[in-house]
């Protein structure tokens, strides 16, 4: 069965949790004694070594000093801030409204030399028009509560941000399912303009735009989650509870093999414009 990316997080703090009562254990200390020489309640060393609580900075420097094993304390540290960094709590990054939220990392994006996005159920957003964004943007204001629906101002600076593609030094690898196409998630005059806008999108030099067909036959994989791969570096997978953040070189490397796989399901060039234009046909 595949793990999920929040299943692969909990999995990278059980990794710390582990590290750190393997420590204790080849010490021969107690979880009380441990808790004795770092100066807090033995039930808090349970619980960071069951994964239940991560250890701050300072509670693996008290962990390691208490094991005489301060050379480990750095290592264990990147480990358990890397842990923590994969999972992000949607209600956490949404407190400042949905338009923060757009404005957030853009070294990264200026960085990544080559986005590539698969998406089964929507226009990736890089590719999206103000009206398809704002659309997709509202219905997540609603659902999420955001204090402050400023989903209207949030389109506006995803359309920003994606002008990205059109600069030099940039390219844009899109797979997505045929399924995106006819999710109206807008008024239907601004899902005609969406999908009018990805047959123009689709013709640009540094873009590849892939279509997978819901009559493929003998799939190699079926309709994923959305992810988003940012060079070969970084994987951002969107949940409905989170965002979750990979960077472990062997999780990214399965997803890099995911997208090859669905990429080479996909149809391009005329083949993929007439999926568009029936599209299209199909909202009149």
């Amino acid at each position: 069965m595949p793990i999920s990316p929040s299943s692969s997080a909990q999995a990278a703090r059980e990794v710390v949790a582990h590290r750190l009562r393997d420590l204790r254990k080849s010490a021969g200390l107690s979880v009380t004694e441990l808790a004795s020489r770092c100066g807090w309640h033995h039930s808090k060393t349970s619980r960071i070594e069951n994964a239940r609580t991560a250890p701050t900075v300072t509670d693996i420097r008290l962990w390691c000093r208490a094991m005489d094993a301060l050379d480990q304390a750095d290592g264990i540290i990147a480990q358990s801030l890397h842990a923590e960094s994969m999972y992000t709590e949607w209600r956490t990054q949404v407190r400042s409204g949905l338009k923060a939220l757009q404005d957030r990392e853009p070294r990264l994006f200026q960085d990544t030399q080559l986005f590539r996005v698969y998406s089964s159920s929507l226009v990736p957003g890089l590719l999206q028009t103000e009206g398809y964004a704002a659309g997709v943007l509202g219905i997540s204001a609603r659902f999420r509560d955001v204090p402050t629906d400023d989903s209207a101002e949030a389109a506006r600076a995803r359309i920003e941000r994606s002008r990205i593609i059109h600069e030099p030094g940039h390219r844009l690898a899109a797979v997505i399912e045929e399924a995106a196409l006819r999710y109206q998630v807008c008024d239907a005059d601004a899902m005609a303009a969406q999908l009018g806008y990805l047959l123009t999108a689709g013709a640009l030099p540094q873009v590849s735009l892939g279509i997978v067909p819901m009559a493929t036959a003998g799939r190699e994989q079926w309709p994923r989650e959305t992810f988003h791969l940012y060079d070969d570096r970084l994987v951002s997978v969107e949940l409905v509870s989170a965002r979750v953040r990979i960077t472990q070189p062997s999780e990214v490397t399965l997803y890099l093999k995911a997208f090859e796989q669905l990429r080479t399901m996909a149809v391009y060039g005329a083949d993929a414009r007439s999926l568009i234009v029936k599209a299209i046909d199909e909202l009149r």
